[in-house]
């Protein structure tokens, strides 16, 4: 299999520049001006086109058991939305619930994937109990190239843990040099905040945001902080939300702690408001979407460096799941759809329409998640020896976000009519073209579990 794509303008996290790029099996062999068409060579013209680095999404929930139902995706509707959307690789949330051993999660989530994904993937090992076995199972898997765990200071009684399993995680990690990344809300503030909320009537989707308010996200990130700088662990922090859990997060890392920030795209673009209307539950998801301010800070903090990844928490639910909690906030279940619209909403509303720079746009959406989290160069790069996983992007195309059209496992989208400057119109994953003109063309099961 021989692919050769011209005159695209290649954008890395460095520069952007004109140049071929010649594919033999599954990597990149040759790059620059006016290289030879090899005989049997597939040929992709790409002039007025950009040639990205296939795009890591690194939080995402594909299978996940969640407030007593599970998450719509599989790994064949999410691994091509993905697809479509520009995203070669993501990085999975595997996290067992507290009673269940870990072993068998990872065995259950392994089990889904394996031969049912379209694009490669792997996981954040989730620590959500400290018990006989916990230790030996995080030491077995990341010897497996398994290289980063991921706690809850949120959710307690479900996949919440304490303070002491957070020590134990952290300094395991520390010493087998893996990443921990965590969801940081202080779990006992929001409880205490939910009770306090339903027992004043107050139990519509408004109310899930001054349940688990900015301050309470930015307590559990500096409480994270100070957990990393006792244990010396390299730490991550996942869909940061706001201006003070920013402040907590910079604070930290001014004085040494090894930390670093994740936002996701609802943050960056919806507002705690969307849950007032009649249909707020679809917008319900932890940490809260905030008020309108914080959006312009976690922009700045984007285009800074100081914010170095964007993902999307992607966690499909549809509006009769959603709707399990009309009498009651707290039981509706968190999350919002996205893996197939991140690409395309921080390219429109980042770059086109923002201040996003090309080359800030591709090392937060695709190099910056590879370096974390192990996988650079082989991924997140556009260089001879890497995989080409590639996406030829159309910034002239225009469309707009539907439910209908999406290939998310979902009833609705929470980007519903939003306009796009761009897309996805080649995608290629290790040499292979899976997507054409916004279609899925590829194999269904080409996908494989990357050991870091």
């Amino acid at each position: 299999m021989t692919l050769l794509i011209q005159n695209g303008t290649v954008v890395t996290h460095e520069r952007q520049f004109v140049a071929d790029i010649f594919i033999e099996g599954e990597i990149i062999t040759a790059i620059g001006a006016h290289l030879e068409v090899p005989e049997g060579a597939r040929v992709i013209d790409a002039s007025g086109k950009y040639v990205f680095p296939g795009f890591i999404d690194p939080h995402v929930h594909i299978h996940l058991p969640f407030m007593g139902t599970f998450a719509k995706d599989t790994h064949a509707t999410g691994s091509q939305a993905a697809l479509v959307g520009g995203t070669t690789t993501f990085i999975e949330m595997l996290a067992p619930g507290g009673s269940e051993r870990l072993m068998d999660g990872w065995r259950t989530w392994t089990g889904m994937a394996e031969g049912r994904s379209a694009c490669d993937y792997t996981f954040h090992i989730g620590v959500t109990r400290w018990d006989d076995e916990t230790e030996a199972t995080l030491r077995e898997l990341a010897a497996q190239g398994m290289k980063s765990f991921k706690v809850f200071l949120a959710y307690k009684g479900a996949f919440g843990i304490d303070d002491a399993a957070l020590y134990r995680t952290l300094a395991l990690a520390k010493e087998l040099g893996v990443i921990v990344t965590a969801h940081c809300e202080n779990a006992e503030l929001v409880a205490q905040l939910q009770g306090k909320l339903l027992a004043e009537g107050k139990t519509g989707p408004e109310w899930h945001e001054p349940s688990r308010p900015e301050s309470v996200e930015a307590e559990g990130t500096a409480h994270f902080a100070t957990f990393l700088e006792m244990t010396g662990a390299k730490g991550y922090v996942v869909h940061l939300s706001n201006a003070l859990a920013l402040k907590a997060a910079l604070d930290a890392k001014a004085r040494g702690v090894d930390i670093s920030v994740e936002g996701v795209v609802p943050h960056f673009l919806l507002d705690r408001t969307l849950t007032e209307r009649e249909d707020g539950a679809k917008f319900v998801m932890s940490p809260p979407l905030r008020d309108r301010s914080n959006q312009a800070v976690l922009w700045r903090a984007l285009e800074d460096g100081l914010i170095d990844t964007v993902g999307t928490d992607h966690c499909p639910f549809d509006v009769a799941q959603k709707d399990m909690g009309r009498e009651n906030f707290t039981l509706i279940p968190n999350g919002i759809p996205a893996i197939e619209d991140r690409v395309n909403l921080m390219y429109t509303y980042g770059v086109s329409r923002g201040e996003l720079s090309l080359t800030r746009f591709v090392d937060a959406l695709s190099t910056r998640p590879a370096q974390l989290f192990g996988l650079y160069p082989r991924k997140g790069a556009v260089a001879v020896g890497s995989d080409a996983d590639l996406v030829i992007y159309d910034p002239a195309y225009r469309g707009h976000i539907s439910a209908a059209t999406s290939h998310m496992n979902t009833d609705y989208s929470a980007f519903e009519g939003w306009e796009i400057d761009g897309r996805p119109e080649v995608v290629t994953v290790r040499g292979q073209v899976a997507v054409e003109g916004g279609a899925f063309v590829g194999d269904a099961g080409r996908g494989q579990l990357l050991r870091r």
